[in-house]
């Protein structure tokens, strides 16, 4: 099983969506599924395109994206 990192999580995002969430105070993988699809495209850097990479990030720390 691959254990990843938050910090090493965010390197695989966009540049724009990594400022967004460092922007909001997102630095861990709880605090990023305590939050609906929504509220994360709200952010101005994250689009549908990070969407999967967030997911799938998540998934990996046996978590999900809040309903």
């Amino acid at each position: 099983m691959l254990i990843l990192t938050f910090e090493h999580f965010l390197t695989t995002l966009s540049k724009p969506a990594n400022r967004a969430l460092q922007h909001h105070g997102i630095d861990s993988f709880e605090k990023l599924a305590a939050l609906t699809e929504k509220e994360v495209l709200n952010f101005h850097g994250v689009g549908p395109a990070s969407l999967p990479l967030l997911t799938h990030g998540l998934a990996q720390a046996n978590l999900s994206i809040k309903k």
